[in-house]
């Protein structure tokens, strides 16, 4: 259901920069082309500012207060007008505060389906997660607001604490 209500955001995004013809047809058979990146919002910041996976968790939405962010494909959005879906209690509260790329891809909203990395995914499952990034970039309620990058110092850290052990 959630593929459902995303290419329906896709289709709106779609038919606002390409017009009715080149919206619906193209998603529905799945051979829709990328959107070209000049059409895209641009969020001057966003494209320097950088967040680590442990930074990100900080905004996961668990008060009232508190923005939500996740992470897709090294992108970090802020999801916070969505707070239904993604506070507390909502459907996609998993993802708050969390690189989400491999539950989006494969379509699981569980806790237990939010894990790193992007390896043995299908063909079918990677252009999911293209879906998925073009829903974000393309939305009216979210917005780019970095990129994610992997914190070498944790992997020092963990391996001199290995070391130790």
């Amino acid at each position: 259901m959630m593929r459902f209500f995303r290419d329906l955001s896709r289709y709106k995004a779609r038919k606002r920069l390409y017009g009715n013809a080149a919206a619906l047809m193209p998603l529905l058979l799945g051979k829709e082309s990328p959107i070209d990146e000049n059409l895209l919002k641009k969020e001057a910041d966003a494209e320097t500012f950088t967040m680590t996976k442990e930074q990100l968790t900080e905004y996961d939405g668990k008060t009232a207060t508190t923005p939500i962010y996740i992470g897709v494909a090294g992108m970090v959005f802020d999801v916070t007008a969505g707070r239904k879906l993604y506070g507390v209690g909502g459907d996609y509260h998993a993802f708050a505060g969390r690189d989400a790329t491999r539950a989006l891809a494969t379509g699981c909203a569980k806790q237990e389906c939010v894990v790193d990395g992007v390896d043995g995914l299908s063909e079918s499952e990677l252009k999911e997660i293209d879906r998925w990034v073009e829903l974000y970039r393309t939305s009216d309620k979210y917005t780019l607001v970095g990129r994610l990058v992997h914190d070498h110092v944790e992997d020092i850290a963990a391996a001199a604490a290995a070391h130790e052990a």
